[in-house]
């Protein structure tokens, strides 16, 4: 298969990349070469696909079976690029996310048959917020792309090469344990640990994705892994046995601590007081033949990539938002609940 993929340089298109080269297709990938480095193997085009001029250059003369775009943002950016490849492609995947769906977070059990946000396909990044400019997105390849469409919805994503910073913060914080600049070996853990979790491997994600345009099946698949198989409380033990960390986990309650000001999502990455944000549903994509490895595997790989890396080189963050919590504040909130008598 002749396979176009924009992006393909950094985390689940790296994926996607490496798994399309392992099972022999002819691989072309479009980016700017800034956020990471092509594999070996891939013609590389460099190109930013918001100049017209560079996607035209891109598809001059060109035909590819299948076209998987990993990086659309923007609709009224996308809705250029599905033009400009109509005709010049024979199936599209969109790679979107599970933010696309207005009660995500909201409401348990989100499918595909749930709404999504309102955003034309032509809005401009001011129109909304991430989730909202993705539902824009979907709507610029369903309605415009002349063939075959095919999106797909991520949940939460971990993996080696992971850029967003939420596995490789826990991990590195863990191994870290009671050397500087960590409070001690201590370390917080949120909430309950019995508390199910639903994560996958971007690995997991480019395999089924490319099973699917291998199938020219079209239509929408949220895939957001296995729901209950796993627990917070599980996948950070795994995170002190893989590092051999001296770290002991602390865990504390929810409410204290947001009554100390700690950020879900970033301050502790993956930590959210909504259960409803791990009780989505993968049984269509999970039927179509999505298969997800344990988060123990996931944990070791993840670790095994980042452990060379040196501390100060690696990503916690992508764009403007990072992950982790200050070392002088997690220090406090560990003192301030012993000296609670919650101990």
């Amino acid at each position: 298969m002749k396979l176009l993929i924009i992006g393909g340089g950094v985390f689940l298109g790296r994926a996607i990349a490496a798994e399309a080269l392992r099972r022999g297709h002819e691989v072309t990938t479009f980016n700017r070469g800034r956020s990471g480095e092509d594999l070996p193997g891939v013609a590389a085009v460099r190109g930013d696909r918001e100049v017209s001029a560079d996607l035209d250059r891109l598809v001059d003369g060109e035909w590819w079976d299948a076209v998987i775009d990993v990086c659309g943002f923007t609709p009224r950016v996308v809705l250029d690029s599905v033009r400009r490849l109509s005709g010049h492609v024979g199936h599209y995947t969109f790679i979107s996310s599970i933010s696309a769906y207005a009660d995500f977070g909201e409401k348990p059990g989100i499918d595909e048959s749930f709404a999504r946000f309102e955003c034309p396909p032509d809005a401009d990044a001011d129109y909304g917020d991430y989730g909202v400019l993705k539902a824009g997105c979907e709507r610029a390849v369903e309605e415009h792309f002349d063939g075959p469409v095919l999106v797909i919805q991520p949940g939460l994503i971990l993996g080696p090469h992971e850029n967003v910073g939420r596995l490789p913060w826990w991990l590195t914080r863990i191994a870290r344990g009671g050397r500087a600049p960590a409070p001690g070996s201590r370390v917080v853990a949120p909430g309950d640990p019995e508390r199910p979790i639903q994560l996958i491997d971007a690995r997991d994600i480019a395999a089924f994705t490319l099973d699917k345009v291998a199938e020219s099946t079209t239509g929408r698949f949220l895939t957001g892994g296995v729901p209950g198989r796993e627990t917070y409380g599980s996948w950070l033990r795994e995170c002190v046995e893989v590092t051999g960390s001296d770290a002991e986990l602390v865990w504390i309650d929810d409410a204290f601590l947001i009554d100390h000001g700690v950020g879900q999502w970033t301050e502790l990455p993956l930590w959210s007081t909504s259960d409803d944000v791990w009780a989505t549903s993968s049984a269509k994509a999970l039927a179509a033949g999505l298969t997800c490895r344990p988060m123990s595997q996931t944990v070791r790989d993840t670790w095994e990539w980042l452990k060379d890396i040196p501390e100060e080189r690696r990503s916690f963050g992508v764009r403007n938002l990072r992950h982790g919590i200050d070392p002088d504040k997690e220090a406090h909130v560990l003192a301030e609940w012993s000296a609670s008598a919650h101990e």
